[in-house]
């Protein structure tokens, strides 16, 4: 007999209605302690806000009714929220799988209750050392985050530490001693995205222009170099693929060169199988709630309950109107998800 959860998901893809979400998107805080190149919210760091924690505690029986069994801590980093643990245990309490996923820099302060608190992490890796500075703005950067993923292991030598790396223009060529940095510093799986240029995302109301994109995205003649790259990287790496420790497989790594072939007008974007305003939610610092990272909002919970925004009549209707595969937001989309009914998390 299928499981409550299985029929409540397969119901939400073929009603549009919520029925349950396994995947929750929280950023606590709106603040970063990096400056990106790829990324605009720390240009908003004279605005501070943060999810209140009497608000997580309020929307707990809308996230119970909703059926979460996974929170990613996300922003803005995470971390820099004064009452972040209250709101994890909140969370752990629920016997919720909680994610921290953090630039690094304040791991070594808060190892201890990372590991008391927290499930797993996900740590910011844009390159071996000096690239990672770089990218980030940040000189010794790299040392805090390392010392920090130590600090870490010396709390829990089998606590689950990962890194997400963004692949553009600064960091294509360091791919080989990514992989390789990521080994050092003894994570348990590295994963890789390319760059989001185009939406409005990540405190970027405006969009960037072609200017500003054109620091970021690869040339055509850098997405050859790319191709040729990623070849020898994937041949160099044949047991890291199989046996996860890079996430993806050498089929999906090829996506971001196409991705970066097709914004200089080489062909398609890659076809985006997604269904995440279906099976999660993000909830931003300001309450705002997305059905993913780059669509618009749906409303706000510190005017409506979580449960009556994602099945608000707007709300369905979004998801009803939504193709994926010929939305011009997610087809140029470089973090899409697509889980089944019967998948785990």
């Amino acid at each position: 007999m299928p499981s409550a959860n299985l029929i409540d998901r397969s119901l939400t893809l073929l009603t549009d209605r919520i029925h349950t979400m396994p995947i929750l998107v929280l950023f606590p805080h709106s603040r970063c302690n990096c400056r990106c190149i790829m990324c605009d919210i720390w240009r908003g760091n004279d605005q501070l806000v943060e999810i209140r924690t009497e608000q997580v505690r309020s929307n707990m029986n809308e996230i119970r009714k909703l059926g979460v069994k996974w929170v990613l801590l996300s922003g803005g980093e995470a971390l820099m929220h004064q009452g972040i643990f209250d709101i994890c245990k909140l969370f752990r309490d629920e016997g919720l799988r909680v994610t921290v996923h953090s630039t690094g820099l304040l791991l070594e302060k808060f190892a201890a209750e990372i590991v008391e608190h927290c499930t797993d992490l996900i740590v910011s890796l844009d390159g071996s050392p000096p690239v990672h500075d770089a990218i980030r703005n940040l000189p010794g950067g790299f040392a805090k985050l390392s010392n920090g993923v130590s600090a870490v292991q010396s709390v829990s030598s089998d606590f689950p530490i990962s890194a997400r790396c963004v692949i553009q223009k600064a960091n294509f060529r360091d791919l080989p001693n990514i992989i390789e940095t990521a080994r050092v510093l003894r994570l348990g799986q590295i994963s890789f995205l390319g760059a989001d240029v185009s939406s409005q995302a990540f405190n970027r109301q405006d969009g960037w222009n072609d200017a500003r994109s054109e620091t970021v995205t690869l040339t055509q003649s850098e997405v050859s170099e790319f191709r040729h790259i990623l070849a020898e990287v994937i041949d160099a790496n044949q047991d890291s693929f199989a046996s996860g420790f890079v996430a993806e497989s050498p089929e999906k790594l090829t996506r971001i060169v196409e991705y970066y072939a097709a914004v200089n007008g080489q062909g398609d974007f890659p076809k985006v199988r997604c269904n995440a305003p279906w099976v999660s939610s993000v909830v931003e610092a300001d309450g705002t709630v997305r059905p993913c990272f780059f669509h618009e909002s749906l409303g706000n919970i510190n005017s409506n309950t979580l449960d009556e925004i994602l099945n608000s009549k707007a709300a369905i209707r979004f998801r009803k109107q939504l193709k994926v595969s010929a939305d011009p937001i997610c087809r140029r989309c470089v973090c899409s998800l697509n889980l089944g009914p019967r998948a785990r998390v």
